[in-house]
């Protein structure tokens, strides 16, 4: 009989010795044991399941290389005068190309639409502008930019790290575990539109509110919000470029940020935006491309002298992971013999057995269950540390800054249910292709997220690293260049503006903004480079930021939604919050040994850690608003931030205007509708959802056939959504360009949000 789709070539009645690179008696062996659990549709002898599939060191033209890639390859590596030695899946050549070559190229694809926007959009150069983007952004653009910030390189890389060691419970709380934040702040952007239409940082609404010692403690926590996403953005997509590439993370570390540096300098938080867009269109069509390879499109695999590299279906993807799970434990180094010539080989990356290593903490062992208590923490970690990270961090605030009044809230909404996608979908294919495939990976590589070139790699060869390369470098740059905007802003109005000198024009407040774009530049590469060196991995710090960051979310979040919390409990729930995270973390992590980097990195410890941040926090602000409610006057803010003067800034719209979105009515209308909207999504996200799933416990054949269905149509859905969007909004615009370059009234745009 013939095995399903995605394995043809192999007959599922027939044992294999794959070119006698497997003995007789071994492929009896396995084939017997697939008998046993009742395999239909994949015949386990297709693969040498003592030989783990190498993707490190690939030669150029090897096996699955089409010969474009290959002479395309080659070409660049010859062009730059580099060789492939480093053992690297590419040449440094090619990665240097890379980088370089998308970094000019969506440079001056920015740097053309702004000067679009300017020329024929009507917008205006001047510090306003730079820093909000005009506040006219509409909701397909707003969403784009929240998934262009939000996709991270940890949002790539990670998302498949935990679905290799947890199983499919581990991308759906990657998920839902940073997408109920983005619904949620939703709630915060209306507010900044109600109560403080002229702010321009987070920041500024703490100075008025609380004052000059709750504006410095909380400016701290937003650059150590900064810091830690830049960093990680590029300790992870760095270590990739070294794995795959072969250039130095040093190197990586100051590309990057320089070639986002120059289109941000140029055109500010609009440039911004519009690279985003261009980021989030690249990184959607790649994310859809391996969805459906993973789970809807058959590789020749018809040489049976080699093992299958492809899956082809959720069947194909359930029965290798049904036979990986039955097999005996063998994790890390193991060594095989080959049985003609006796010569012994160590092969470093195997993972196979039951899942999350023991399989104690997954129901049956299984990779398809979401009963995995490891899973839980490590969705409960997520959710904490990624409140820090959205709430903490001014490029959420900037965005909501920056959209329309109408557009706010429904951009967060369709931003975060779009982004979702990226996580769940790729970790649900690429993740659990890594084990399914029996790829060679060690905990350390997938600990510094090469899980998913290793799977693309073993499916696709060279043409697999070069488009996670692609995916990746979109991530970095787009996420770059927001934290540079991002502090940008920080530096400008809440140290210059504040304290150095109140009265600056808005030329001035450019100045300062560009300078403070360069020196985060530089600034972010240091510290990846430091995280490098120190051997601190992006699952570390990913985990580790719900523990610095986390108890600054309540009081952040009360600034702006209520009027009783004052300054004497804000800055005690951020401080107290923080020590006591600390606190526990250390000491929990001191029951596995000594305080290294392994033990602190331990799942559990950073577990009580980001508990304690939070819950501590948000206790202390429940305190003060029930035994010392501050009562805030919110027109002290409405009326109190002002606008930059001097190049025009002070005539910026603050509400649109006339636009019927901005007045009070409709503020308030939308904020009732945010509330509930963001609310529903995400408790059905982290409870309702997972909750259902509990029933079914590990999952059949038929209950995983529609998981991946759902992770494959939420994919395709969402990046066509949010491809098509922004396009269809800005469409009377684009047709006016072409109609002899008219200038194109804002009011004469179609905007999803009035819709």
């Amino acid at each position: 009989m013939s095995c399903g789709y995605g394995t043809r070539g192999f007959k599922c009645d027939t044992i294999y010795d794959l070119g006698g690179t497997v003995s007789p008696a071994r492929a009896a062996e396995v084939y017997a044991l697939g008998q046993k659990l009742g395999l239909t549709e994949f015949n386990p002898t297709s693969v040498n399941w003592d030989a783990p599939i190498s993707w490190k060191g690939i030669l150029l033209g090897g096996p699955g290389n089409s010969s474009f890639v290959t002479s395309t390859l080659a070409a660049v590596n010859a062009a730059l005068g580099v060789e492939n030695t480093s053992g690297a899946i590419m040449g440094q050549g090619t990665g240097y190309g890379m980088l370089f070559g998308f970094g000019f190229a969506l440079t001056f694809i920015t740097i053309f639409l702004s000067w679009m926007e300017i020329k024929f959009g009507g917008a205006q150069q001047n510090s306003e502008f730079f820093n909000t983007a005009g506040r006219d952004v509409k909701t397909g653009l707003t969403a784009a930019v929240i998934v262009s910030q939000w996709t991270w390189a940890a949002t790539l890389l990670q998302s498949s790290n935990v679905a290799w060691q947890y199983g499919i419970s581990g991308p759906f709380w990657y998920a839902a575990g940073a997408t109920i934040q983005i619904l949620l702040f939703g709630i915060i952007a209306i507010e900044v539109k109600r109560r403080a239409p002229a702010a321009h940082t987070f920041c500024e609404i703490i100075k008025l509110r609380w004052g000059t010692c709750a504006h410095i403690i909380f400016f701290w926590y937003g650059i150590a919000a900064n810091a830690i996403v830049s960093a990680m953005l590029l300790l992870g997509g760095c270590a990739v470029f070294k794995g795959v590439t072969g250039i130095p993370i040093e190197a990586s570390s100051f590309i990057v940020p320089t070639m986002t540096m120059i289109y941000t300098l140029m055109g500010g938080l609009k440039a911004t935006f519009l690279a985003g867009y261009v980021h989030t269109v690249i990184i959607m069509i790649v994310l859809i491309y391996f969805v459906s390879l993973v789970y809807a499109y058959e590789h020749d695999c018809s040489d049976t002298t080699k093992a299958c590299t492809t899956i082809g279906s959720a069947s194909v993807m359930y029965e290798r992971l049904q036979f990986m799970t039955a097999l005996p434990k063998r994790f890390g180094s193991a060594t095989t013999t080959d049985y003609k010539t006796g010569v012994n080989t160590t092969y470093s990356g195997f993972h196979q057995g039951p899942a999350n290593l023991s399989g104690e903490q997954n129901r049956e062992g299984s990779y398809l269950t979401m009963m995995s208590s490891d899973g839980v923490a490590f969705g409960i970690i997520n959710i904490i540390g990624n409140f820090g990270t959205v709430f903490v961090d001014q490029a959420y605030w900037q965005s909501a800054i920056a959209a329309k009044p109408g557009a706010a809230h429904k951009g967060y909404i369709l931003g975060g249910m779009v982004w979702f996608a990226i996580p769940f979908a790729l970790g649900t294919s690429l993740g659990l292709a890594g084990t399914a495939l029996n790829v060679d990976i060690t905990a350390d590589e997938a600990g510094q997220g090469l899980v998913p070139p290793a799977a693309a790699i073993a499916m696709l060869g060279e043409a697999g690293a070069l488009l996670i390369m692609v995916q990746l470098t979109m991530a970095i740059l787009s996420t770059g260049s927001a934290e540079q905007v991002a502090v940008a802003s920080l530096v400008a109005y809440d140290i210059y503006r504040e304290y150095i000198n109140p009265k600056a024009t808005g030329r001035q407040i450019m100045w300062v903004s560009r300078g403070a774009v360069v020196g985060w530049a530089f600034i972010m590469a240091i510290l990846s480079i430091i995280l490098q060196r120190t051997g601190l991995g992006l699952g570390w710090v990913y985990n580790w930021m719900a523990i610095i960051l986390g108890s600054a979310v309540p009081p952040i979040a009360m600034s702006i939604y209520s009027k009783d919390l004052d300054a004497v409990f804000a800055i005690a729930a951020a401080l107290l919050g923080t020590a006591a995270a600390i606190t526990v973390w250390l000491i929990t992590a001191s029951t596995y040994g000594d305080l290294n980097v392994e033990n602190t990195g331990q799942l559990y410890a950073q577990l009580g850690g980001g508990l304690a941040a939070l819950l501590v926090s948000q206790f202390i602000c429940w305190i003060g608003v029930c035994v010392r409610p501050q009562n805030y006057d919110w027109d002290k803010l409405l009326h109190g931030i002002k606008l930059v003067s001097g190049d025009g800034g002070e005539n910026s719209k603050v509400l649109g205007d006339d636009d019927p979105d901005g007045t009070p009515e409709a503020l308030m209308k939308a904020q009732k509708w945010i509330f509930d909207i963001g609310w529903f999504w995400s408790l059905f996200l982290i409870i309702i959802w997972p909750v259902a799933m509990v029933p079914l416990g590990a999952f059949g054949k038929s209950s995983f056939q529609a998981w991946a269905a759902l992770s494959l149509m939420w994919g395709w859905t969402a990046g066509l959504v949010i491809i098509v969007l922004p396009i269809y909004e800005s469409w009377d615009g684009i047709i006016g360009i072409f109609k002899c370059g008219k200038k194109v009234e804002a009011n004469a745009k179609v905007d999803a949000s009035s819709a």
